[in-house]
């Protein structure tokens, strides 16, 4: 495959996850899927590797012991078909946050039995932001791993149906990633648990353009862990380019994070592959940095695609 790029930001939908999905709502509100579906549009795209998360709101749907099976059920069906397809997806493991001893169950299975190259996680958890202090074992046991920790936004309980007319993902989808990081951030656990490896969906969501709040802040509270600004931290983070392919995201961000914790991502089944590698020929990267994005970047977090 010419381009070999690996997607950071792709969805699946295990029909267990779905039917949970409908029990809450009326609709889904997820397009189509299949694995057929995901790999004919990796191909048109030169995508050769996704690493699977499951889309919002995750697993957290009836209470602990319904959301743990969830949980197992969906990772053991990403497992699954990463091995009827080898080389071609990756998982993303789903844990049954805010149930810290469910989730550590969780995360050795899915990291020692089924090999997930990392967990995923939502940005927030009913009214509990990624910081809540109540996490603290699952991010001991995530540290102790080094674990790779992907973080998509989900529908933040405080803040639906604000404007008419708008929906909760124009705008708030951005905001809750923005919320959560100030949160790992301005909590110290982001500086406590170090060796964790967060990347954050749609190029940190509304955080960059914020980078001057998040800096005066940090220099008013005057935290030991904040003694250098927040910028430090926020640079070690990763961020993937889904729905942040354009010259705006991409200068906001670029201008924070260095381009080699920028990663390809294109937020299939919710948006078409071509949209992200269309920004990213738009935007007139050189041929060196589109190879980081693309791949290389990815290769360092997730050794096996080396091979």
């Amino acid at each position: 495959m010419a381009d070999a790029r690996v997607d950071f930001h792709h969805h699946f939908v295990p029909p267990r996850h779905l039917e949970a999905i409908l029990a809450q709502r009326e609709s889904g509100r997820t397009p189509p899927w299949s694995p057929e579906i995901s790999l004919a549009e990796m191909d048109r795209n030169g995508i050769a590797t996704s690493i699977c998360s499951l889309v919002q709101p995750g697993v957290w749907l009836g209470g602990a012991d319904a959301s743990r099976r969830l949980a197992r059920e969906c990772n053991e069906y990403g497992a699954r078909m990463a091995g009827d397809h080898p080389g071609r997806f990756g998982l993303f493991a789903a844990i049954p946050l805010p149930d810290p001893d469910g989730s550590l169950r969780e995360i050795e299975h899915a990291l020692d039995t089924l090999k997930a190259d990392g967990i995923g996680l939502m940005t927030s958890y009913n009214k509990q932001y990624l910081g809540d202090p109540a996490f603290a074992p699952v991010y001991e046991e995530l540290n102790r791993r080094k674990a790779l920790v992907y973080v998509h936004p989900t529908q933040p309980t405080c803040c639906m149906g604000l404007v008419p007319g708008v929906t909760v993902s124009t705008i708030e989808y951005a905001t809750d990633t923005s919320r959560t990081i100030a949160s790992l951030v301005y909590s110290g656990t982001a500086a406590k648990f170090p060796d964790i490896r967060f990347i954050f969906s749609h190029g940190g969501g509304t955080m960059p353009f914020l980078l001057g709040r998040f800096e005066r802040l940090a220099s008013e509270r005057k935290d030991p862990w904040l003694k250098d600004g927040a910028a430090p931290q926020l640079r070690k983070f990763y961020y993937e380019i889904a729905q942040a392919n354009h010259r705006g995201a991409l200068d906001a961000l670029l201008a924070l994070a260095p381009l080699s914790n920028v990663l390809f991502g294109t937020d299939v089944p919710f948006r078409p592959a071509a949209e992200a590698v269309e920004g990213m020929t738009a935007y007139g990267f050189a041929e060196a940095e589109r190879r980081a994005i693309n791949r290389e970047n990815a290769e360092r977090l997730v050794p096996r695609l080396r091979t």
